[in-house]
Order: C-alpha cells, then structure tokens, then sequence
C-alpha cells in the first residue's frame, strides 16, 4: 500500500495533493524516508525529501536538523540542501522534516557540469568555517552554542549559548554526555572521573580563553560546523536541480571552535591527506599549533562517550585510552 502524504506536510509545502506523490526513498536509522514529487501550476517538476518519526524526539530532532540545514546552507549554499518545513504530523503522532531532494550518485559516475559551483569539499568547509557564526537573538557578540538543541545520532545535545569555548565544550559536551553515558549504561565512577579530570583540567589547559587563538593571532571566534561530519553523512550529488556538487547532510550544527568538526573525521579516518592540505592551505591551522593533534583528540573524545552512550560496548575504551594519555601529558594543568 502507498504511503499517504500527511496534509501538515502538503500546506507547508504549498502543494497541491491531486499533482503530488510519495514514495519511501533511502533508509535512517531515526526516521522513515520519503521522496515527494510534485507539478507547480506551470507544470513544472518538483521534488523534496521528507522524513518523518514518532514522539516528542523526533519533533526535537528534526527542528534540530532543520536549523542545522538552513545554517550551513545560509553561508555555502551548494553543500548541503535547504530545509523548507518541520512540525508536527496531523493524521498521526510524529513529526517531520522537509527538504531539497538530495540525488545522490556513484562518485565514479559523477564529474562536474557547468550549473555546478566547482567547489571541493575542502573548499566548502574552509570557507564554512572562516565566517563568524551569527549573533543569538539578545546578545551583542557571537557565542558558542546554538538557537535549539541539536541531536548527533539520537543523543540530544544541550546548546545553550555560553561566551567561552573552554567552558561549553567542558560543560555542554563532556559533562553533558557522560550524563547522558551513565543514564542508559549504569553509573561508572571511574568513567566519571576521569571525565570530570579532563573538563576541569586538560580543557582549560589547552582550550582556555587566551591560550587558543587563530592562525592570525586573535581570539577563536565561534563558526557553524557540522558536528557529526563522517564518510557516512557526505557525498556527491545533485540538490534540486542545481550541478553535481561534494555534498554533506544529517547534520547536528553548534557555532563552536572549527577544529571540533575534526573529532568525528579522525574517529572514522577523515577524507584523505590530499584533502586535509588543500583545507588547511585556505584555512591554517590555529595556535598552538603543536597542540593541534591533541585538541583533535579531546574532541574526538565527544565522539567516543557519544557512541558509549549511544551503543555500549567497546567504546568506552576508546574514550578512556584518550583521557588517560591527554591525562599523563597534561594532568597536572602545565
């Protein structure tokens, strides 16, 4: 039997129920997945890609993704699609998401055409992570944090907006997800500890205000980054009707430090060296610069509790070897 299109996703869309169709298109391991087509007045094709889940979860997730979306489509438009709606269903208990339809293809089937933007992905995320993030609504510089709650895989991440790096990666991050950790696998007191030693000592040791500044000197200023960026969640594709492009999606953003995005890329083996050169060729490396490999593992860190939390098992000895060696370099905070 064919899905049916919820009439809160049709008004939202502006479109007109006897000229549009659904079908179940791809796979998530959060949401069911449909791809919508429709004919405008002119008759002309229009496609989108919707997702839709059950409980308040999903209604927090997918306005997550939505803002996430729309944020790193605000500043490069050609790497992500654009998010157009989400809310809550009208014919059943859920929620959705509705989006550019994103046509992914074979990478060795696909070579740039002339609506393309010629960008690299390197090229992409440089130029995402060199513009400052917006300023919140109600104060009068850019923070770290984000406008809603974002979820990276289904943990929901607490973005409430603070004025130091150190500070909300410590406290929104590492705190956060170890409650997070001990809820679904039990308390864990030597886990809690050396998380508590790596947000009170080894942060401020190599992330406190002062010490961290950019590849120009200043101060490290938050900007949009994806947050859960892996070969998983990026391709090549055409969105809408646009050129083929290096792609990213499922993102859960914060405007935080632009290393961070490399936390999850070093967990799961990045995108190559040749990849990392042209990135870092745009956009150098921030200072100190011998502190690079260990930043990048403390934010790989987030990742290792975040999939403990997520999945159990064998993670958690990944998040404890990386606390225990950034722990004997820099435990005693010098």
């Amino acid at each position: 039997m064919a899905p049916k299109i919820d009439p809160t996703i049709l008004k939202a869309l502006l479109l007109d129920a006897a000229n549009t169709s659904i079908a179940s298109h791809g796979g998530s391991g959060f949401a069911s997945t449909f791809k919508i087509t429709s004919k405008d007045n002119d008759g002309e094709e229009k496609l989108f890609f919707v997702k839709q889940g059950k409980g308040r979860e999903s209604e927090i997730m997918f306005a997550g993704e939505h803002t996430s979306l729309n944020a790193i489509h605000s500043i490069v438009s050609s790497l992500c699609p654009r998010s157009y709606a989400h809310g809550l269903l009208s014919s059943t208990t859920g929620a959705f998401l509705a989006t550019d339809f994103l046509n992914l293809s074979p990478r060795s089937s696909s070579s740039p055409s002339s609506s393309s933007s010629g960008l690299s992905l390197a090229q992409k995320l440089a130029r995402l992570h060199s513009t400052p993030a917006p300023i919140p609504d109600g104060y009068d510089k850019p923070m770290f944090g984000f406008p809603v709650p974002t979820c990276c895989g289904d943990t929901q991440q607490d973005n409430s907006f603070k004025s130091s790096w150190a500070e909300f990666y410590a406290d929104n991050r590492l705190r956060h997800i170890l409650k997070s950790a001990e809820k679904n696998n039990g308390k864990d007191s030597e886990l809690s500890n050396l998380v508590e030693k790596t947000a009170s000592v080894v942060v401020p040791r190599l992330l406190r205000d002062g010490h961290l500044k950019t590849s120009s000197g200043g101060d490290v200023v938050p900007v949009v980054v994806h947050g859960d960026l892996w070969s998983g969640n990026h391709g090549v594709g055409t969105i809408g009707k646009g050129g083929v492009e290096e792609v990213i999606f499922d993102p859960s953003c914060s405007y935080s430090h632009s290393e961070f995005e490399w936390g999850i890329m070093r967990m799961f083996g990045g995108f190559g060296g040749s990849f990392e050169r042209e990135y870092y060729e745009l956009k150098g490396k921030d200072e100190p610069i011998e502190e690079w490999d260990d930043r990048v593992k403390l934010y790989e860190l987030y990742h290792h509790l975040n999939h403990y939390s997520i999945f159990g098992g064998g993670y958690r000895g990944g998040a404890v070897r990386i606390m225990e060696e950034l722990a004997r370099k820099y435990g005693d905070g010098e």
